[in-house]
């Protein structure tokens, strides 16, 4: 890997301890009842793009209306696809949603500022900086959407419904 791709230190060591952290969260959030985590955090289950492998990966929201934002700066937003439901476990109980993955610059910047409006810890995961107004950093955010990052909206399903067999 060339200097130039290599990502921060910064980054490193946050992506080393957020895999160090997820294996209680996993635990935790994967309770069949409400935890005192489970009203900002939820566990997604996925199935690998390559491997097939399952994955259970804990992840911050926040809810807009009838949906729920999660700031999408990892690898496992790959093993998404527009539409597809996916399971999740939601302040214990296991429902269905089906992931929109926003890329356009300017939506994930209203976005990301109504999810720091309702959790301003969401700064301290997306490390996008801060302008002089307060909202994120233009050139910042743009950086990281080119490196990837991206907001997923997840659409919840009807309570009961589960996706077609495949």
């Amino acid at each position: 890997m060339s200097a130039s791709t290599t990502r921060p230190i910064s980054r490193r060591v946050q992506a080393r301890v957020m895999r160090m952290v997820n294996v209680p969260m996993r635990r935790v959030l994967g309770l069949p009842f409400r935890t005192p985590l489970s009203g900002r955090l939820m566990l997604v289950f996925l199935t690998g793009r390559r491997t097939g492998k399952s994955y259970r990966q804990p992840l911050s929201y926040v809810r807009q209306g009838s949906t729920l934002l999660t700031p999408g700066g990892g690898k496992w937003k790959l093993n998404l696809q527009d539409g597809q439901p996916v399971r999740i476990r939601l302040a214990g109980h296991d429902v269905y949603a089906r992931p929109e993955i926003v890329t356009d610059t300017d939506e994930i910047g209203q976005l990301l500022e109504a999810m720091i409006r309702v959790n301003p810890r969401v700064k301290s995961f997306t490390r996008i900086p801060e302008g002089p107004d307060g909202r994120p950093d233009r050139a910042g955010l743009e950086n990281a959407v080119k490196y990837g990052f991206r907001i997923v909206r997840w659409h919840l399903d009807e309570p009961g419904t589960r996706p077609p067999a495949a």
